[in-house]
């Protein structure tokens, strides 16, 4: 049994090493010294998350919970707890802080070894109480779980428990890095753990399995999410059918993406995040009751909000549909959704993951009616391509996606066999790290955001810069309400967020900036929309923003 300080000890020796080749040599070296069960765990642990990203569990604990419950292990009191924070903007040095003054002064002839008796499986365990705690006693039960755990835990430790019940653990370990640690402890390929994550979402059972050597046991499993194959940004649509030849062509709508299992008579919704978002949309699930005709099958599409006038209304309607937990009925009536679905991945027991898209597409049409079915054409001519294309754009949408008929289906991958053909506006999707208070009539609301790009050697977050334009008073209110149980820490005007939320970003000029940790800014940003559908693992990288701006040098010449 592994204590869950040698656990702590490696997140703090991973965050002190800058280079993501040095992190997976550590976690590598770890992960081999557990047991299959603590495999499972620290898989997800590492990241920030208490629970794999393929689980429903939910750990809900806010900011509020968790300093009343380290006061309570501590004695350490509320406003002390808050000006600490203050000083650190970091919940888990306050934590370590804290927990350190409350030591006897006999700690201090012990080492933290000798201190520590809480193991990897009694941490989870505790985290696994709180997951399952509802009702009007469940912020009760939160706060004695995690007081619990503060009270048994030495200063390093709580460090951790403190990031994770907040689920944010600031040292830099990705999906990437678990990948490429899983693969080098056991000397497995590291596409081979890839594809195992993209059909199972569960870097924990992969680990389990490349322990084993038994990675291609992994397969697609109804009820369990898997990524969604990506397209990326094509030029025009006679370079893709120059590459293709015949290509399949289809309107882009502007909805959110859905990932729809169903088994018999049950039916789970699945987001773009792989999310269960089965209970915010129940006319998608009487739709597919309704209109597919198969025992079991994994469906791919798109949901999008249908105003008045019988056109797409905007994609912030489709995602107030998604957030939604409560008022479903009345939400739905104010924002109706259509369905459109445009591949099949599994029918009836059989993946159809290594079928060519056009053979997935004629199965599709034989268990789902026409008007849940994406309209499709296959042209090798660009006159037809464009045709699609207006017609796109003049019912509401973003334009096309050109597919290639022979491709497999990829999960998780973006490339050149789907690529999409819109108007270009070049956007940015940015993690949120940060707030500012407002002023006047806008002084209790968040009315500027703090901005951030991945770093894709650490997996850690480079800031490039704030928005405060392009939000209305409307959205003020809303955005607030969304940052309300993500705010970690707070000092004068600013506050530090939980870096959850995914904004996309207009801008006119990325600029050189030594201000920021990116190296970059955004000149005259503008908040385009909350992409909820996205995770932060699918926000923009630096090597992006590193590439617009050389594109847009050469495009412009130097400055």
């Amino acid at each position: 049994m592994t204590s869950f300080l040698h656990f702590a000890q490696l997140c703090q020796n991973i965050e002190r090493v800058g280079g993501s080749l040095e992190k997976t040599e550590l976690l590598a070296s770890f992960l081999v010294e557990l047991d299959d069960d603590e495999l499972a765990v620290v898989a997800s642990f590492v990241m920030g998350s208490v629970f794999p990203a393929s689980s429903d569990m939910l750990l809900g604990v806010g900011p509020s919970t968790l300093y009343e419950a380290l006061s309570k292990a501590s004695s350490c009191s509320l406003p002390d707890i808050t000006e600490m924070l203050k000083r650190s903007g970091d919940p888990g040095l306050v934590a370590a802080e804290v927990m350190k003054n409350k030591q006897p002064t006999f700690a201090s002839f012990l080492g933290e070894d000798e201190l520590s008796i809480l193991s990897i499986s009694d941490v989870y365990s505790t985290f696994l109480n709180i997951a399952r705690s509802s009702g009007k006693r469940s912020q009760g039960v939160r706060r004695k779980n995690l007081r619990y755990l503060f009270s048994q835990s030495t200063p390093l430790e709580a460090q951790y428990i403190a990031r994770m019940a907040l689920e944010d653990m600031r040292i830099g370990v990705g999906e990437g890095i678990v990948r490429n640690a899983v693969a080098k402890a056991f000397d497995q390929p590291t596409d081979l753990v890839e594809n195992g994550y993209n059909l199972t979402n569960d870097l924990g059972l992969v680990a389990q399995k490349a322990r084993q050597d038994r990675l291609f046991e992994l397969t697609i499993i109804i009820n369990k999410p898997i990524k969604m194959m990506l397209a990326q940004l094509g030029e025009s649509a006679s370079s893709a059918l120059q590459e293709m030849g015949k290509a399949a062509v289809e309107w882009k709508f502007d909805g959110a993406r859905v990932q729809i299992h169903k088994k018999g008579d049950e039916v789970q919704v699945f987001s773009r995040r792989l999310e269960n978002v089965t209970r915010s949309l129940p006319e998608i699930v009487k739709t597919v009751k309704d209109h597919v005709r198969a025992e079991s099958a994994i469906l791919d599409g798109e949901a999008v909000a249908i105003g008045e006038d019988g056109r797409p209304g905007p994609f912030q309607d489709v995602l107030k549909r998604f957030r939604r937990k409560y008022n479903v009925e009345r939400t739905a009536a104010l924002f109706p959704l259509k369905l459109y679905l445009f591949d099949l991945v599994y029918l009836d027991g059989e993946s159809l993951l290594d079928r060519p898209f056009q053979e997935r597409r004629e199965l599709l049409e034989k268990i789902a009616d026409p008007e849940v079915t994406a309209d499709q054409i296959v042209t090798d001519d660009p006159r037809e391509v464009e045709r699609v294309y207006a017609s796109a754009l003049e019912a509401g949408h973003e334009g096309v996606l050109i597919k290639n008929p022979t491709s497999p289906y990829a999960p998780g991958k973006r490339g050149k066999n789907w690529l999409k053909i819109k108007p270009v506006m070049e956007t940015l999707d940015l993690v949120v790290t940060g707030a500012r208070w407002g002023e006047g009539r806008r002084a209790k609301l968040l009315g500027t955001y703090r901005l951030a790009c991945i770093e894709p050697q650490t997996g850690g977050l480079a800031e490039i810069g704030w928005v405060a334009t392009g939000i209305t008073d409307e959205m003020l209110a809303d955005l607030t309400e969304l940052f309300g149980d993500k705010m970690v820490a707070e000092g004068g005007m600013e506050v530090e967020l939980k870096p959850e939320v995914v904004f996309e970003v207009a801008y006119e000029e990325i600029q050189k900036s030594p201000n920021y940790s990116s190296g970059y800014a955004l000149r005259f940003p503008r908040l385009v929309g909350v992409r909820d559908d996205k995770s932060v693992a699918e926000a923009d990288s630096l090597e992006r923003v590193a590439s617009l701006y050389a594109t847009q040098r050469g495009r412009n010449g130097t400055r």
